[in-house]
């Protein structure tokens, strides 16, 4: 349950909470960022058509890496949207303010549940609609039908543990951040801040690239 001085207001029986403001802050934010960034593409790219371009570039290449080419390109808009939305939520702990006038979504677990669920039904989506309903059914029968239990198994905690491991790091790296900040107010808040700015990107990086690699089994073609 969700602490009521994180609640703001009600939706009828739906409680907003910062978490969820901040979510829609941050989607506002790249959406606004996205619109100025291709409004008006050029042959001679402006600073910020040349940074989205840029970016576009290295996680094509990222996910490239991960998937093979042609998963990458077909997969693309949904694994960059994650990569972007994850990125952005970790980096907007390291702002004045984080934890106290707005929450960080990605340390909320409510927040990082469902992006584990959406990457749960997208795995199973697309490995459906690539290999057809009969096709992808028997892929968990592979190589052995009695190893079917410990399949779904595997299946049902994937979400958990990717919904966990990115919760348990951004909250974690908070915490222990302001306790130490509290003990060590001059120096080592600030050696924190920008171990931050790594671990940050780290974090975004361990959870796409599980997702990639469950997409790319879901999809790959049986030897």
């Amino acid at each position: 349950m969700e602490n009521t001085a994180n609640v703001l207001f009600s939706i009828g029986p739906l409680e907003v909470t910062k978490a969820v403001v901040s979510m829609w802050v941050i989607i506002a934010v790249i959406g606004i960022v996205s619109f100025i960034a291709t409004r008006r593409l050029k042959d001679v790219p402006g600073p910020i058509q040349n940074a989205a371009e840029m970016a576009v570039a290295k996680l094509q290449d990222y996910f490239t890496g991960n998937m093979g080419a042609e998963n990458a390109r077909r997969y693309f808009p949904v694994m960059a949207t994650f990569f972007v939305f994850i990125v952005v939520s970790n980096y907007s702990g390291l702002l004045p303010g984080a934890g106290k006038l707005f929450s960080v979504p990605t340390a909320n677990l409510s927040t990082t549940a469902g992006l584990a669920l959406i990457a749960f039904f997208t795995t199973h989506v697309v490995g459906v609609k690539r290999r057809g309903f009969v096709g992808y059914l028997k892929t968990f029968l592979t190589p052995f039908a009695v190893m079917l239990p410990l399949t779904l198994i595997e299946q049902l905690v994937r979400p958990l543990s990717l919904a966990l491991r990115l919760y348990g790091n951004l909250y974690g790296e908070e915490m222990v951040t302001e306790q130490l900040g509290e003990l060590f107010p001059l120096l080592l808040p600030l050696v924190m801040q920008v171990l931050s700015l790594l671990f940050c990107l780290i974090q975004a990086v361990v959870f796409t690239m599980l997702l990639s690699v469950y997409v790319t089994e879901a999809v790959e073609d049986e030897e």
